[in-house]
């Protein structure tokens, strides 16, 4: 009775003012006489009030009022049951709604992927969002949270501002800092803000994530500027397989840095552009984090190892198509064929197998020994009936453009690079068999080594390797002062540079079949790719854009095939005082939603600072996502006013007195939208 009452009868005399019946107390019984209305209403609120005691909640005059408001309001919902609703608790404090909007709104961001949250002041809706995000957080629904706003009244070029970023942009994001104090650890916030756990940054700087316009981006027809994307198009995702561009957004010009991996690949990306890394301690629980380029400078290393592991793309998916030779014939031929074509075609082996191989593999050609390591591939049906018939294998080498070429001209043509993974895979295995090899050493994974003296054919060899997932280190061995080889006793000088590659593939891909380097190679098996970021340097301003793609996890590859990403996955957006931004930034912020995301707006129609009356995005939002799936509008009121009580009074005066001097045509229910309008509030 006492936790009812309240302390000298405090919550009774309120509740005494707040019905109609008249009340009694005696001893531990309540007596309530008046009209039958009234008597049921004030039972109705002594029931609440017991209810809410029997949740463990101590009742406060503000608790009391809100019951009394929710039944009045007469609503389905139970005022013990939304106000015993509890989101996060921490040292003995429990954050739950408190009115019934309140409640709907919390309800509204468990079942829907996007919530605007809209009303005024002191109504707790980037609160309420913040708490409902740490749940996701601690409760592993999503792997990051991200807070951002508008810093409108520097204009969102906050260059002019002393101090250091976060000095500049610190006070517009004091409300979102305060809210994360009260329900996350104080030590345990610079940790996360550092792995990038959780992001806070204005809404001009949710834009990044920009390329400049000449990096290359992987399509099913080969790598394209990104700036020549269209929306429709297709790029390839990080399993190799084509996925639709669902965006293209330019972002104007941003300092660009080069991020090159261990193995010599390099791309350019600003310094808001996301990558998804592993680092040694994500290796150890199986999970992965993203994380911004800005981020990552300073930090690549830690104790000498490389610290960010990047994803490697899967064997890719180009169009399958027709080729004139086959492709194990062609790599065996580009290594050790003889392709001037102003003789018959010739290949020198010391392998037997390769010889019989290539026979297998070439239709209509018989592969003849001459003498020592020398074959000549000979047309089966060549001089019958004294007719001179075409080798085929001549044929197929002028028609791809490889006649004539010699060691150190070799290439391997476009037809052969850009095709289905087994096609691919065939060439490769010719080219390892005859001019790479596996390179053992004790205790440690076999790798594959190949060499050339045609700088193209090094190229396109990486090429072949990185598209199916491998990864590939170069080193070149210049001809000049090298020591020369010796043959029948006689010095033979080197006329070219050699091109040594060393190789790793992933699990499951076999890089040779000849039957003694095949064995070597799963003796001692072959290890697994990595690719670490090793240099990010600044390279100056550029014109940059981004895209948005289709595939699940968001991932797309760029330059030397490196996996990079610039949406949202796995988070918890909150964009709070939405009304400061526009339309266009608006429609930006909602399309970097990425796939197991949620996105919170809030914000107050009443209150916009926009300068040059541009029009709010919060405005129209509702009219442009009216009735899509999965998007919900929650409106909060002056009743929803969880600060002090005077607060939702002062709203509802400034509606009153806003109401009085609009004219009646743009008054509510007059057939025109209402609008407001509050003195401008001063820039800092």
């Amino acid at each position: 009775m006492v936790a009812l009452l309240g302390s000298a009868d405090e919550l009774l005399r309120l509740i005494e003012a707040e019905v109609d019946a008249d009340v009694h107390v005696r001893g531990n019984e309540i007596a309530v006489t008046g009209q039958p209305a009234d008597n049921a209403f004030a039972v109705s609120v002594f029931d609440e009030l017991i209810a809410l005691l029997g949740t463990g909640q101590a009742l406060r005059p503000d608790s009391v009022r809100r019951v009394i408001g929710m039944l009045r309001s007469g609503g389905s919902e139970r005022p013990a049951d939304v106000l015993s609703l509890d989101i996060i608790s921490r040292r003995g404090r429990t954050i739950r709604p408190k009115t019934l909007n309140q409640k709907r709104y919390v309800d509204a961001i468990d079942a829907h992927t996007i919530v605007f949250g809209i009303g005024p002041a002191g109504t707790g809706k980037t609160y309420l969002a913040m708490a409902k995000a740490v749940q996701a957080l601690q409760t592993k629904q999503v792997n990051r949270i991200i807070l951002t706003r508008p810093a409108v009244e520097a204009g969102e070029r906050l260059g002019y501002l002393p101090g250091t970023l976060s000095e500049k942009i610190d006070p517009y994001l004091r409300p979102l800092y305060d809210a994360l104090h009260d329900m996350v650890d104080p030590e345990s916030i610079p940790r996360l803000m550092a792995s990038g756990t959780i992001e806070v940054a204005p809404l001009a700087y949710m834009r990044g994530r920009a390329q400049p316009y000449s990096a290359p981006v992987l399509t099913p027809n080969g790598f394209m500027p990104i700036g020549t994307v269209q929306v429709g198009e297709l790029v390839i995702g990080s399993d190799g397989t084509p996925t639709p561009v669902l965006g293209v957004y330019p972002q104007g010009r941003k300092q660009v840095y080069r991020v090159t991996t261990q193995d010599g690949a390099s791309t350019l990306a600003c310094g808001e552009h996301l990558w998804t890394v592993t680092t040694p301690e994500d290796r150890r629980r199986g999970t992965t984090r993203t994380l911004e380029t800005q981020e990552m400078i300073g930090r690549l290393r830690r104790a000498h190892a490389h610290r960010y592991e990047l994803p490697l793309v899967d064997a890719v998916q180009f169009e399958p198509q027709e080729v004139p030779l086959d492709p194990y014939a062609l790599g065996l031929l580009l290594g050790d064929g003889c392709l001037t074509t102003s003789t018959t075609p010739s290949f020198a082996t010391a392998d037997p197998e390769l010889a019989v191989a290539l026979e297998s593999a070439l239709d209509g050609i018989a592969v003849q020994h001459k003498a020592g390591p020398d074959y000549v591939l000979r047309h089966v049906d060549g001089g019958r009936g004294g007719l001179r018939v075409a080798n085929p294998v001549t044929e197929a080498i002028r028609e791809l453009g490889l006649a004539g070429t010699r060691s150190e001209t070799k290439f391997v043509p476009w037809v052969y690079t850009h095709n289905s993974p087994e096609v691919r895979i065939a060439l490769l295995q010719g080219l390892l068999d005859s001019d790479g090899g596996p390179v053992s050493q004790h205790g440690r994974r076999c790798r594959v080594q190949y060499a050339t003296t045609s700088a193209r054919l090094r190229d396109d060899v990486t090429f072949l390797v990185r598209s199916l997932g491998g990864v590939v280190y170069t080193r070149t061995r210049a001809a000049a002062g090298r020591r020369p080889g010796r043959v029948l006793g006689r010095p033979v000088h080197h006329r070219n540079d050699a091109h040594v590659l060393d190789l790793r593939l992933p699990a499951g891909l076999q890089p040779f079949r000849l039957e003694r380097k095949r064995r070597a190679y799963d003796a001692a098996g072959g290890g697994r790719p990595m690719r670490f970021i090793d240099r990010i340097e600044p390279v100056g301003e550029q014109e940059t854009i981004c895209i948005e793609v289709a595939a699940q996890d968001s991932l797309y590859v760029t330059d030397d095939f490196l996996v990079t990403h610039n949406t949202l996955n796995d988070a918890f957006v909150i964009l709070d005082e939405a009304q400061n931004t526009t339309a266009e930034q608006m429609k930006m912020f909602l399309t970097r939603l990425g796939f197991g995301s949620k996105i919170v707006v809030t914000g107050d129609v009443t209150q916009v600072d926009l300068p040059g009356g541009a029009q709010s995005g919060l405005k129209i939002v509702r009219e442009i996502l009216d009735g899509i799936d999965d998007v919900h509008f929650a409106n909060l009121t002056s009743s929803d006013v969880v600060r002090h009580r005077l607060v939702g009074n002062i709203v509802d005066a400034y509606e009153r007195w806003d109401a009085t001097r609009q004219p009646p045509a743009a008054r509510p229910g007059a057939g025109a939208p209402v609008r407001t309008s509050r003195p401008r509030r001063q820039g800092s």
